[in-house]
């Protein structure tokens, strides 16, 4: 691409006139990251080029109306080069991207930009002073930088920053920024725990391969796990009461609230939903069963008709009928040779 379409960034940098209507108010107090916006960061990280050391891009979510608090759901990567005199950014290809994805996720909006580096630089301050600029940045809100190391062999760590002008003077402030710690959690459903505990089981194996578990090995699994648990809380509780371990009221408050929730039925009654609850998945299982034979069966006898229809039924019948007309003149209708045949008998029979 052209030079036009990049952001050229170069230290230093001349002053810039700002105003006290440029500097972001609401700070957010949280973060949640989703694990799919982690897992395009680490894909981007991992295509990059060797002699890149860090790779940067823009991160989408939601935000509070309050904005004290930010989601993360989704990213993309933004072409830049970097050396340690200058950095440029692709400007075009940014705003072509958030302008496709704001109209495929009109719910979502710019909330900040990530980096595959912990270092926090000069050029990390130009380009959230971008993010953060009016128009095409997320003011008046501050932009969320989020960090996350890819070290190979080494713990995949994220953290998140927002940014305030900081400088001798405004001009000066413009220039840079100071990076404010906030706290951050990666937030993830049931469906994607399981995910990734089946992601997490494939570093373990030296093909890095897991395969896919059937309903009845989750079950299990997820049974076991709870049994574990249930283990553990007894075995604590158990010391507690002999005085092998130090008590504590919030973790006994907390299994009160837990313990209060379950319901309150006997044994033998969900011994008897759950049988019954398996007769029901064999019923629906044995008539999916059903219902597959009798689409394959009926496709086999479809395809088996076809291919009679296909064979010289109707000769072999001629044949057949030129033979007896042959012997008798009963082959009226058996074809050519049997129907001269049985007339030639008959002129016989005249004469």
């Amino acid at each position: 691409m052209g030079s036009s379409s990049y952001l050229h960034l170069a230290r230093p940098l001349a002053p810039a006139q700002i105003s006290s209507s440029t500097i972001s108010t609401t700070a957010p107090v949280s973060v949640t990251i989703q694990p799919q916006a982690l897992f395009s960061i680490l894909d981007h990280a991992s295509r990059r080029p060797a002699d890149q050391e860090r790779v940067i891009g823009t991160l989408l979510g939601v935000r509070s109306e309050d904005g004290t608090e930010v989601e993360i759901r989704n990213c993309y990567a933004v072409p830049h080069t970097e050396t340690q005199e200058q950095v440029e950014v692709d400007m075009d290809y940014q705003k072509s991207m958030l302008q496709l994805h704001l109209r495929a996720s009109p719910k979502e909006v710019l909330v900040g930009w990530y980096a595959t580096s912990d270092e926090l630089n000069t050029f990390s301050a130009l380009i959230q002073n971008f993010y953060s600029q009016q128009g095409e940045g997320t003011w008046p809100h501050p932009a969320v930088h989020l960090t996350v190391s890819t070290v190979a062999g080494k713990d995949v760590e994220a953290h998140t920053y927002i940014s305030a002008p900081i400088g001798v003077t405004p001009e000066r402030a413009a220039d840079s920024c100071l990076f404010v710690p906030v706290p951050h959690e990666i937030k993830y459903n049931d469906a994607e725990k399981s995910g990734l505990e089946l992601i997490a089981s494939a570093k373990d194996a030296e093909n890095r391969s897991q395969p896919l578990l059937t309903d009845i090995e989750v079950l299990e699994k997820a049974v076991e796990q709870v049994l574990d648990m249930l283990e553990r809380v007894s075995v604590y509780v158990s010391n507690v009461l002999d005085e092998e371990a130090e008590p504590s009221a919030a973790l006994g408050q907390f299994l009160m609230n837990t313990l209060s929730l379950a319901p309150k039925v006997e044994a033998e009654d969900i011994e008897r939903d759950f049988n019954n609850h398996v007769q029901d998945v064999l019923l629906v299982s044995y008539l999916a069963n059903t219902i597959r034979t009798q689409i394959d069966l009926s496709n086999r006898l479809a395809t088996g008709v076809l291919t009679i229809g296909d064979k010289p039924v109707v000769d072999g019948e001629g044949g057949k009928g030129g033979h007896e007309g042959g012997g008798g003149g009963r082959g009226g209708r058996g074809g050519y040779r049997g129907d001269r045949s049985g007339a030639g008998q008959r002129g016989q029979r005249e004469q």
